[in-house]
């Protein structure tokens, strides 16, 4: 199969949240799709902590990301784990019926589950939509355009993640995120960081 292709089609760039109890929880998104007229579908990965929100809350909520957003968004949503920290502690956020939602997001829209479909790796949620609200301006980010501009990677849960691998070149791989550094990353200077998450050069592996 040529993985190539697939590339060329188009994605937006979401964060997806949701509740364990009063614990909230949100990951980035890339396949998420309007399905009927109050109806969306969402893809989220079996390890992901927001996909066990959800199914125990039967709700969640998807920020329309655009290409002005705060750029550590998606380092916070998509590299790190709500098991482990509380992702919306450092952004503003507003709630909508009774779920978080980025302030600094295009618009949100929140829906109840109204069916599900597994696969091997994901779970499709659908989506009936009981609000939503346009926050700002923007032009929304298509995920061309974070790998063309932002320069950036898929989360390794992402639907749409490729091993990257580098033959027979000196290499460095960020154990935070992933992103792969090419040469000698010990040149850099000690004030170097990831380019995706924002770790340190001490973050990085050789391989």
């Amino acid at each position: 199969m040529d993985a190539k292709v697939l590339t060329q089609m188009s994605y937006g760039v979401y964060v997806v949240s949701s509740l364990c109890g009063e614990r909230p929880a949100g990951c980035i998104a890339n396949s998420a799709i309007q399905v009927t007229y109050d109806t969306i579908a969402v893809s989220i990965h079996h390890e992901n902590f927001t996909n066990k929100c959800i199914e125990e809350s039967g709700k969640f909520a998807l920020s329309i990301l655009g290409e002005q957003v705060n750029e550590n968004i998606i380092p916070v949503f998509g590299f790190q784990s709500g098991k482990d920290i509380n992702k919306f502690e450092n952004f503003k956020t507003i709630t909508a019926d009774g779920l978080p939602v980025l302030e600094d997001s295009i618009g949100y829209l929140v829906c109840n589950v109204a069916g599900k479909l597994e696969t091997e790796t994901h779970t499709i949620f659908l989506g009936k939509i009981i609000s939503a609200e346009m926050l700002h301006e923007d032009i929304p980010m298509t995920y061309a355009y974070y790998h063309a501009v932002k320069n950036g990677l898929s989360p390794k849960n992402a639907p749409t993640y490729q091993e990257t691998t580098s033959e027979h070149k000196l290499a460095y791989r960020c154990k935070i995120c992933g992103y792969i550094y090419e040469g000698d990353i010990t040149k850099e200077p000690d004030t170097y960081v990831c380019p995706i998450c924002k770790k340190g050069k001490e973050f990085f592996e050789k391989i």
